[in-house]
């Protein structure tokens, strides 16, 4: 029988991928930046009008959601650049098919998996 079972997906932090990282939260931030813009004129718009109080609220949560995935994303560029080069961190984790057979170690079989990349090549698989 095959199950679907996570699996940590790790990243060494080597100074291409910490390129990569800071690039791709620069990027972020800038989108989060523009929507928030985006909010806060239409927010000022529909004040004019006078409209619904639940609309304006709703665009006030939507500001604030995103300035909170901004602080976020602040504090993931902060770490990237603390982090020594060799350092792993959690890049993200993803499903993979576990096969399981009568008289498997249930433990053994599902204890955490991890694979390791440097600059999106595998070099390690860990089984415990």
């Amino acid at each position: 029988m095959q199950i679907i079972h996570r699996v940590a997906v790790m990243q060494v932090l080597t100074e291409h991928s910490k390129e990569k990282l800071l690039s791709t939260f620069t990027e972020k931030k800038q989108m989060l930046e523009r929507e928030c813009s985006q909010l806060y004129f239409q927010l000022r718009k529909h004040e004019k009008e006078q409209q619904n109080p639940d609309v304006i609220e709703q665009f006030k949560k939507a500001i604030e959601k995103r300035k909170d995935n901004m602080k976020m994303i602040d504090f993931q560029i902060t770490q990237v650049h603390t982090l020594p080069l060799g350092s792993e961190m959690k890049e993200k984790e993803i499903d993979a098919l576990l096969t399981i057979r009568v008289g498997d170690d249930w433990h053994e079989k599902t204890a955490a998996n991890t694979i390791v990349i440097k600059d999106g090549t595998v070099i390690e698989i860990r089984q415990r």
